[in-house]
């Protein structure tokens, strides 16, 4: 994550002593900076990379709101905690609205004041990393079309342009919807074949008895309906590349025509004696265990090792989460585009939420996913208050509007306890009701989390079951 620091700006000296002394006994990896007016915040903002500022909104000379309009137009992903006192908490609501993240009421409780800022120190770096994955989008090679930051991946990228500098065949193994063709193609576009054909054959959605006619083309009257003849995949892939999809799923008949193509480079058009030659890179691609189907005989092994003299094995998106919010930018773009929409914004929140998420139907899932987010955003930031009401939820459950007839403490307690069980939901499930491991992996401490499990009645009994 990015290194930055906390700024404190009020025109009190001794509270604003006060709380750094507080901050540096907490945040003891920080470096803790203090301003005593808006306009030196504003030269130490210009100056340091300051990624969390508390200040307070009545101050002498400039005010903390004119300030937080001036810093977020230069530094607009700076997370803003603003200090009040009791009689101004209405001005409050006002900031946040204007774009500050929350606030603190005077005399600021010292345990509030660590947990805000905790959470404040949080988005940063979410909203932070969120930009450079931007970046990173922008700067994306598209010769290879891979979009990954996780160690197995970038292994997978090294592998494919030494996979690209042949022309063996390539068998790529992987679940549904983790990205094999995409991996086809990233080795196409690296392959000294780049300026020739690519295409992509589904074989299970050619029927059987038409398969080897699309593959290996048929000349005019061999069978009923074939009033004209036909160039197959094979002869208008010549000098380039062709993508077997599903190949698992092939019959014997085709399994056989396939394995002499490989041998000899032939075509013989179905209804033809006479054979032409084909200069074809053939990449297979499967979601089933051939291995298996070899030993239950529906596999020709001889085809196998035709196939599989190159391997790639794409993992799961499960196996990669480092790769989501990668990813997900990369699809909001895409789908913007698509849409014709401007770009539109993803809240950190919604980021750390989407990376959480076991997305059975690994990368096809995750596009679907961000396409139906960015239908129902209306051009908007996509956050979890969106993401919920797809999923079901209505959106007064997810964040309290400050206009609901309860006070503000009311309203921001049920945001809270909203936000605690969710965030409990997905930690227990991950870890089977592990208090232990659910306490390394969201740092807080047993007592707290069994604190919390007691306060909203959580059963542990439907996790560890």
């Amino acid at each position: 994550m990015n290194k930055f620091s906390i700024l404190v700006v009020d025109d009190n000296q001794d509270f604003l002593s006060g709380i750094i002394r507080n901050l540096e006994k907490k945040f003891t990896t920080f470096e803790i900076l203090g301003a005593t007016s808006g306009e030196a915040a504003l030269n130490i903002l210009k100056n340091h990379d300051i990624g969390v500022m508390l200040s307070d909104l009545r101050m002498s000379g400039m005010s903390g709101q004119m300030l937080l309009n001036q810093s977020l137009r230069f530094k607009p992903h700076l997370c803003v905690v603003m200090i009040t006192g009791h009689g101004t908490v209405e001005t409050a609501v006002k900031a946040l609205k204007k774009g500050a993240w929350d606030f603190l009421t005077k005399p600021v409780d010292r345990e509030t004041l660590y947990h805000i800022v905790e959470r404040a120190v949080e988005h940063y770096n979410l909203a932070w990393e969120n930009q450079r994955l931007h970046e990173m989008i922008k700067n994306l090679k598209v010769d290879t079309k891979l979009v990954c930051e996780s160690h197995i991946m970038k292994q997978i990228q090294e592998k494919i342009k030494a996979i690209a500098a042949n022309d063996y065949t390539v068998l790529i193994t992987g679940e549904s919807g983790s990205g094999k063709e995409y991996i086809a193609r990233a080795i196409h576009a690296l392959s000294k074949r780049k300026n020739h054909s690519c295409q992509a054959l589904n074989c299970p959605a050619i029927p059987e008895q038409l398969l080897e006619s699309e593959l290996f083309g048929h000349v005019k009257g061999a069978f009923t309906g074939a009033d004209r003849s036909r160039e197959g995949f094979f002869m208008s892939a010549d000098k380039g590349t062709l993508i077997l999809d599903e190949i698992g799923d092939i019959s014997p008949a085709i399994q056989a025509k396939l394995l002499k193509f490989l041998q000899d480079k032939e075509v013989k058009p179905v209804g033809s004696n006479i054979s032409k030659t084909a200069d074809v890179r053939i990449i297979a691609l499967t979601n089933q265990n051939l291995k298996g189907k070899i030993a239950s005989g529906l596999f020709r092994e001889d085809l196998y090792y035709r196939l599989n003299v190159l391997s790639v094995q794409v993992p799961s998106l499960r196996q990669r989460k480092e790769d989501i919010p990668l990813l997900v930018t990369e699809f909001i773009l895409k789908t913007c585009k698509e849409l014709n929409l401007d770009p539109i914004k993803i809240d950190p929140g919604a980021l750390s939420y989407l990376t959480r998420q076991s997305w059975q139907g690994n990368v096809r899932e995750l596009l679907n996913y961000v396409r139906r987010l960015a239908v129902f955003s209306n051009g908007k930031t996509l956050d979890l208050k969106l993401i919920k009401l797809i999923e079901g939820e209505t959106q007064e459950t997810i964040l309290p509007e400050p206009c609901n007839p309860v006070s503000y403490k009311d309203a921001k307690k049920e945001a809270m306890d909203y936000f605690s069980k969710t965030y409990l939901n997905q930690l227990f499930t991950d870890t089977k009701g592990n208090i232990s491991e659910a306490s390394r992996i969201s740092g807080l401490k047993r007592a707290s989390i069994q604190k919390i499990v007691k306060r909203l009645n959580i059963d542990m009994s439907d996790y560890r079951s």
